[in-house]
């Protein structure tokens, strides 16, 4: 049986995909059956020794490497792009949000179930990435 302090342990999610985040904060955070997915880019798999590196420079390339480091957090803590209930995409160009449609609708087409809800919004990341998601998942 769990006890009460064991059901609201929080615990922070980092996959050997990723490098450790760049200041104090999680990857993912997973409390109970709330998995909170941190603001993903598009940074190829950690190597060990070496910065991040972008996919791309397209925005294809950016947005399905960030779809897999989101994904890669998900299955970090249990979950699935089935549990997520709110995907929010930041673009640096709203000339890139057809584009980006596109390609979500594409990577999300055989999803089991109603698709997630998502807000998309415009801010300014680091020279050279176009695309962040982040997800919020609630499992079971």
């Amino acid at each position: 049986m769990t006890t009460p302090q064991q059901s609201h342990a929080q615990t922070a999610l980092t996959p050997p995909t990723h490098t450790t985040p760049p200041a104090k904060f999680s990857h993912g955070v997973r409390k109970g059956n709330i998995l909170q997915v941190a603001g993903q880019v598009g940074f190829l798999p950690a190597t060990p020794g070496q910065a991040p590196t972008p996919a791309g420079p397209g925005l294809r390339e950016q947005t399905l490497q960030t779809f897999a480091n989101v994904e890669a957090i998900l299955k970090e803590g249990g979950a699935s792009w089935e549990d997520a209930v709110m995907i929010r995409v930041y673009l640096t160009d709203t000339a890139h949000f057809a584009e980006m449609n596109e390609i979500y609708n594409e990577y999300f087409k055989d999803l089991a179930g109603p698709p997630a809800a998502r807000t998309t919004v415009y801010v300014g990341l680091p020279a050279g990435l176009l695309i962040e998601i982040d997800a919020l998942a609630v499992l079971g």
